[in-house]
């Protein structure tokens, strides 16, 4: 089932989807898009960009713990990372979105 992108409803009537590796695990979170099509359009520019480690910003939280972001090439964020316990721990999370994220299904999991 996993890799695959998760593609849901969000709150008002947005839509949003995680890119999940293959044990099931989160390891990117789109923003909120106000259409589906706008929120497959953010996953065909993940799939595009993810193979890109310049498109990585990686950052710090206002505690310390280390994320990242992911930028389409006009720099807009397209998708966020989760929060890791360590810098090497947000590395492997990189290469995980890397190899994952060019080819990997969708799960349309919204409401037709």
């Amino acid at each position: 089932m996993y890799p695959a992108y998760v593609l849901a409803g969000a709150a008002h009537e947005h839509f949003r989807f995680n890119l999940k590796a293959g044990n099931g695990q989160t390891i990117l979170t789109s923003e909120a898009y106000s259409s589906k099509a706008a929120a497959k359009l953010g996953i065909e520019s993940v799939r595009v960009n993810s193979a890109l480690d310049e498109r990585y910003d990686r950052r710090e939280a206002k505690d310390g713990r280390p994320y990242f972001v992911l930028k389409a090439a006009n720099s807009q964020i397209i998708g966020q990372s989760q929060m890791y316990s360590s810098a090497s721990a947000m590395e492997h999370g990189i290469e995980s979105v890397m190899a994952n994220g060019p080819d990997s299904p969708v799960i349309d999991q919204t409401v037709e």
